[in-house]
């Protein structure tokens, strides 16, 4: 057997450290990940200098904790767009689109909250856009709200936990009332936003899951507030539960 020289077995341990922030936690100190990985503080202090100066981590100062930077969710954003989630999704996104007349967009999980992957803009004059590739919170329209509602219990009271900042007057900020909307959105399959995210906006969306049936994303229809009316909900959100469903199936979920 060859034994790894010491060029990739660094490679190796940077990697490790990365990929501890996928399946577990999304903040860790030193010391947790030293004893998750079985290294040294000192090795794992420094491979976190090293990813923190190129932007792939960033320490909260307050609780000397790590969390994913944005050079490693732009880098989680290349492999998305660049991924068979995309694929699976753009014939079933304009379909959606034809058959309301609005924007259909996708939309990745990410650490520490999702990105448009892509869009099917609508076909009237006034319409919705999204900017592809940008972070947002889970907390802040439908696309985030339907994702967030199936995480695991723990992923998700551990989101609730955080500081839920108000992207508009609209947005829900307080944790128990959105726990609430939360469970109502597992019980009925899909999500709604009005002006929660963009103040002019409204929007209908559900969740696509992976092979493993966790959630990976979401699709959603969105246009002007004016038009996404509850009964344009009503008549909208079986189709946008359906075709998340033929996505899921694409991307290998059984239920």
């Amino acid at each position: 057997m060859t034994e790894p020289t010491p060029g990739t077995e660094a490679a190796a341990r940077v990697a490790d450290v990365l990929l501890l922030f996928t399946d577990g936690p999304s903040r860790l100190g030193v010391s947790a990940i030293a004893r998750e990985l079985g290294l040294s503080k000192a090795v794992v202090h420094r491979i976190l200098q090293s990813l923190a100066t190129r932007g792939m981590v960033v320490l909260d100062p307050e609780t000397r904790q790590y969390r994913l930077g944005a050079a490693a969710t732009a880098l989680g954003a290349r492999a998305f767009r660049d991924s068979d989630l995309r694929a699976s999704a753009l014939d079933l996104l304009r379909a959606l689109r034809d058959e309301t007349g609005e924007t259909a967009t996708l939309t990745a999980l990410v650490p520490d909250g999702r990105i448009y992957l892509d869009q099917v803009e609508g076909t009237h004059e006034i319409k919705m856009t999204v900017e592809l590739g940008r972070r947002f919170p889970l907390h802040a329209g439908s696309s985030g709200k339907c994702m967030l509602a199936f995480l695991p219990e723990d992923a998700r009271r551990r989101a609730l936990a955080e500081p839920l900042p108000a992207l508009t007057a609209s947005t829900v900020t307080d944790p128990d009332s959105l726990a609430a909307e939360l469970d109502e959105v597992r019980a009925r399959g899909f999500a709604q936003s009005g002006g929660e995210r963009q103040a002019d906006a409204g929007s209908v969306a559900a969740p696509v899951f992976g092979i493993t049936g966790e959630v990976i994303g979401s699709i959603s229809v969105c246009g002007p507030r004016y038009r996404v009316t509850e009964e344009f909900v009503e008549k909208i959100a079986p189709r946008v539960v359906d075709t998340a469903g033929r996505i899921s199936r694409r991307m290998g979920h059984g239920g």
